[in-house]
């Protein structure tokens, strides 16, 4: 099971820390994912993390302001900075044990965490 947690509201270039807690599997058996569905848009992906926990990937419209890491405690976070008002979304965290990287189609998805970002 996945649950996402740490959404909530802030002002432009604020900070958010989300969390996934991934009870019932080892996370680096796992790729790991956070997507984002803005209203009236489609989901897209935001960051990876490949199963075996190899390496990272961002997409280009958080690169250098989000950063995907798990700790020990065998969660998932997505450090978010300098937040725009673009950021403003639904979050999900997302893991499949099939595919090295994340993909749309993943197996198992938590439930979202709204992020608001007001200028």
């Amino acid at each position: 099971q996945l649950q996402a947690s740490g959404g909530g509201s802030v002002q432009v270039g604020g900070s958010l820390r989300l969390a996934c807690a991934t009870s019932g599997f080892r996370p680096d058996a796992y790729a790991l994912g956070w997507f984002r569905q803005a209203p009236g848009k489609e989901r897209e992906e935001v960051s990876c993390i490949s199963r075996m926990a190899v390496s990272t990937l961002y997409s280009d419209a958080v690169k250098g302001r989000f950063t995907i890491f798990t700790d020990n405690t065998d969660t998932v976070y997505l450090q978010m900075n300098d937040l725009k008002p673009e950021d403003t979304a639904v979050y999900y965290c997302a893991a499949d044990a099939v595919a090295w990287w994340c993909s749309t189609v993943m197996a198992y998805w938590g439930k979202g965490t709204l992020v608001t970002v007001s200028s």
